[in-house]
């Protein structure tokens, strides 16, 4: 003898669930955002950054005959 549940008792767990998935994804969206975000300003610093480690120094070098 199974009792059926009320439509109301069925409806309020659709909405639990439904509630529960649509924060999910959007705390799954946002960490993604984020990530990209943050690999984004990664690059650019590597690339701003890159001529400016290879720069040359001229150096006075003297030889051991002079």
């Amino acid at each position: 003898m199974r009792r059926e549940k009320s439509p109301g008792l069925k409806i309020l767990w659709l909405w639990t669930i439904g509630t529960a998935a649509v924060l999910v994804a959007s705390v799954v969206r946002t960490r993604m955002r984020d990530m990209e975000d943050f690999m984004k300003a990664d690059q650019q610093q590597q690339q701003t950054t890159t001529p400016t480690d290879s720069v040359i120094v001229e150096s006075n070098v003297l030889k051991e005959d002079e």
